[in-house]
């Protein structure tokens, strides 16, 4: 159980021992404070729902297709093939299995999977270009399975990288890596954008503000949002039973982006490369489980 202080309790907030005082009127200064009902403080301060073993336990089943659908797809990547005939494979792996691709008509998007090739930061759309020798390419999967989601992406090389496509992918993986760091209860969510900051601008990369991470569980998106970038300290103190994902998208060049007019494809502004590694995590008794892990 978490100290009251270390959850950012407002004075005039409901008492989170569920008394239905304010704070500053029943636990705050009681020698013995009640415990504290995490899980309904989060659901009521936050609208994060903490996941039940059951919860966790679908979601890792989930996350096991994703992986695998990851894991057919890399087969697949090479120069001449193209990024449609990744979504059509990725798309009956889901169908053979019952699951559902949740990217195919979420908020009108057109396919089942996202393919981002070089310059595209993320929601790149397949279409019928082939991939060339010294491309990379982000596949970002969703799927749900018996009602519960899981998301994971990868960066791979087609063919053979240039140096420049070397050190985009290994930065962000990297951040992923250093984002785990941090992954404990009692840490915050600034802690994590904190930790991908630093090393990508160690590394002279720039981080994407405008898409983050997020909870996910029984919807697509849940909260909270996870910045990947922040300071220490700041922001929703980890408990136990938060899923989300951490997603970092690093950019060789500047962090400026435009969409496309597809209303999607999002785009680094000075044409840079950019790279992404994404998965899912829970928050455990002491650190964190990946519901979708792979080796970085």
């Amino acid at each position: 159980m978490l100290k009251n202080e270390s959850l950012k309790i407002g004075r005039n907030e409901p008492c989170p021992c569920g008394s239905g005082k304010k704070y500053k009127k029943c636990c705050m200064n009681a020698d013995t404070p009640k415990p504290v009902d995490v899980a309904a403080l989060y659901a009521r301060k936050y609208d994060i729902h903490l996941k039940s073993p059951e919860q966790v336990a679908g979601m890792r089943k989930t996350g096991r297709l994703v992986l695998e659908t990851i894991d057919l797809l890399e087969t697949h990547i090479r120069p001449g093939v193209t990024t449609n005939e990744l979504n059509d494979l990725a798309h009956q792996l889901a169908m053979d299995h019952g699951a559902i691709p949740a990217p195919l008509n979420y908020r009108g998007f057109p396919k089942s999977i996202c393919t981002s090739v070089n310059e595209v930061i993320c929601h790149g759309i397949p279409d019928d270009t082939p991939l060339k020798d010294g491309d990379i390419i982000n596949v970002d999967i969703t799927h749900i399975l018996d009602g519960y989601y899981a998301d994971a992406s990868k960066t791979f090389f087609v063919g053979r990288p240039s140096a420049d496509a070397e050190k985009i992918v290994r930065v962000a993986a990297q951040c992923l890596k250093e984002a785990m760091t941090m992954l404990a209860p009692g840490n915050t969510i600034g802690d994590i954008g904190w930790a991908i900051q630093t090393y990508a601008l160690s590394q002279g990369c720039s981080v994407v503000r405008e898409f983050v991470g997020h909870g996910i569980g029984r919807e697509f998106h849940e909260p909270p949002q996870v910045p990947h970038f922040g300071k220490k300290g700041d922001g929703i103190t980890l408990v136990p039973g938060m899923v989300f994902t951490v997603e970092p998208m690093i950019n060789l060049g500047r962090a400026e982006l435009f969409i496309a007019k597809d209303n999607w494809t999002a785009i680094t502004r000075d044409r840079s490369l950019s790279a992404q590694f994404e998965q899912t995590f829970l928050i455990t008794e002491d650190g964190y489980e990946s519901l979708t892990p792979f080796e970085l």
